[in-house]
C-alpha cells in the first residue's frame, strides 16, 4: 500500500506542478519547464480529441466582464489562500502530535472533519484552477479529488484496524470532508465506497459536473466578452471600459492606410486585441518585443503574490497595466490616449466570424502586425509586422 500511496502522492504533486505553470512561466526557469512540459501541450494540441485540454475556460488576459465572472475571479484567490492556510495549520498539528507523541490529532478542525488536510488541498487546487484556468488543470484537479477520496478511505480502514472502537466512535461524530451536519444536510446519498461500481459512478459524476461546469463557464465568458465587430474584423477590449473607445474609433482606425493595406493583403477573419501599450501579458498574444516576455522581467514573486492577494485591484485594471513599476500603461494626458492593437488572422471552421468561432478551441490564431494609435487624434505612433508565434513560441496560451 505504501507504493500505491507514493503513486497517488506523485500524481498530486504533478497536478500542482502543472497548476503552478502560472508561476513558473513568469520565472527565469520558464525555459527549463517548457522544455519538458511544452511537448506534452503540443501533443495534446495535435489531436482534436485532446486539444480542449490546453484551452482556457475563464478570462485570464481580459479583465472579467460582469459581476458574476468578477466574483469567480475573487473566489479563486479566496479558495487558494484559505485552502493553503487550512492545509498548513493541520499539517503543523499532525506533525506536532507525532513529534511530541500526543497520539492521533483529534482537536481543532479534526474535531469536526476527519480529513481537513485533503479539504484544504482540494480548496487550494480549485482556487488554482480558477487563477490558471486551463482545462488540463481542472481535469487533473478532478482526478486529484478522486485520489484524495481513495486515500482517505484507505487511511480510515487502517485507523479502524489500529484503534478499533475508539476510531469508529470518532467517525460517527465527524464528517469525512465537511462537518457532519453539513454532510447530512447536503449529501442525501451515501458516498461511494473505495471500490466497485459506486466508486466508478461517483468519479464519472464528479468529472461530468466539473468539466461540464468548466465548459459552461467558457461559453458564458465568450458570450460576455467586450467585443466590437464590423465585417470580418472583431476587436476585443482588454479593459472593458475601452469598449466605448472601440465603438467610437475602431471603424476609423481600420481606414488608416497602413492598417487597411495590411488587412487587404491578408485573408480574414481578423481578431484585434485592443489594450494599453504597456499591457504586461501581451506576449501571450504575439511576440511584440522581449520586454513583454514575462520570464525576462524577473518580477516573479511580486507578480504572483499581487495576482493572488490583490484580486480587487486587478478587477480595477491592475493586472492589465502591471508593468515594470506597476504604473506603466496609464494614459498620460499630454501624450493622448494611446492604445496598442495586435492584429491576428483567425482560421476558423468554414471561415465563420461569430464569437464562438473566433474564440473557438479549434480555431488557429496567426499574429500579423501591431500598431500603436493615439485614439482621440487618430495618429499612428508605430506599426510593426509580427512573427507567427507568440512571445512564448509554440506554447498554447490563453485566448481571452
Amino acid at each position: 500500500m505504501n507504493k500505491t500511496k507514493a503513486v497517488f502522492s506523485g500524481a498530486i504533486v504533478l497536478y500542482f506542478i502543472i497548476g503552478f505553470e502560472i508561476l513558473i512561466m513568469i520565472s527565469p526557469f520558464a525555459a527549463f519547464f517548457y522544455a519538458a512540459f511544452n511537448p506534452v501541450l503540443l501533443s495534446l494540441v495535435q489531436h482534436s480529441a485532446t486539444r480542449w485540454l490546453t484551452a482556457f475556460f475563464l478570462p485570464h488576459m481580459v479583465l472579467p466582464p460582469g459581476m458574476f465572472l468578477k466574483a469567480v475571479r475573487v473566489s479563486g484567490s479566496i479558495l487558494f489562500v484559505a485552502g493553503s492556510a487550512i492545509f498548513i495549520m493541520c499539517a503543523v498539528q499532525v506533525y506536532y502530535n507525532k513529534f511530541f507523541k500526543k497520539g492521533v490529532a483529534l482537536k481543532g478542525l479534526y474535531s469536526y472533519i476527519r480529513h481537513p488536510q485533503y479539504l484544504g488541498l482540494g480548496m487550494t487546487g480549485l482556487g488554482l484552477s480558477i487563477l490558471w484556468p486551463r482545462f488540463l488543470v481542472i481535469t487533473l484537479w478532478t482526478i486529484m479529488l478522486a485520489l484524495y477520496y481513495i486515500l482517505a478511505r484507505d487511511e480510515e480502514r487502517r485507523m479502524t484496524g489500529q484503534f478499533g472502537t475508539e476510531y469508529r466512535v470518532y467517525m460517527d461524530k465527524t464528517g469525512m470532508f465537511f462537518p457532519k451536519t453539513i454532510e447530512r444536510l447536503f449529501i442525501s446519498l451515501p458516498l461511494p465506497r473505495l471500490s466497485g461500481t459506486g466508486a466508478i459512478l461517483g468519479i464519472v459524476l464528479l468529472g461530468t459536473i466539473t468539466l461540464g461546469g468548466a465548459f459552461a463557464l467558457r461559453a458564458y465568458t465568450v458570450s460576455h466578452l467586450p467585443i466590437w465587430t464590423k465585417g470580418q474584423v472583431t476587436a476585443l477590449a482588454i479593459l472593458p471600459d475601452d469598449l466605448e473607445k472601440l465603438d467610437h474609433r475602431m471603424a476609423d482606425v481600420l481606414e488608416m492606410q497602413e492598417i487597411k493595406s495590411r488587412l487587404q493583403s491578408n485573408q480574414g477573419p481578423f481578431l484585434v486585441y485592443f489594450m494599453p501599450k504597456d499591457y504586461v501579458m501581451q506576449g501571450m498574444i504575439a511576440d511584440t518585443g522581449g520586454e513583454w516576455k514575462l520570464y525576462k522581467q524577473h518580477h516573479t514573486i511580486a507578480m504572483i503574490t499581487d495576482w493572488i492577494f490583490h484580486p480587487f485591484r486587478h478587477l480595477e485594471g491592475g493586472c492589465s497595466i502591471m508593468g515594470h513599476d506597476m504604473g506603466q500603461g496609464m494614459d498620460v494626458p499630454e501624450e493622448g490616449v494611446v492604445r496598442r492593437m495586435i492584429f491576428l488572422r483567425i482560421e476558423t471552421e468554414g471561415g465563420k466570424t461569430g464569437p464562438s468561432e473566433m474564440f473557438g478551441i479549434n480555431s488557429r490564431r496567426v499574429p500579423l502586425f501591431m500598431t500603436d494609435v493615439d485614439i482621440h487624434n487618430l495618429i499612428m505612433k508605430d506599426v510593426k509586422d509580427l512573427p507567427v508565434e507568440t512571445g512564448w513560441g509554440s506554447v498554447p496560451t490563453p485566448t481571452f
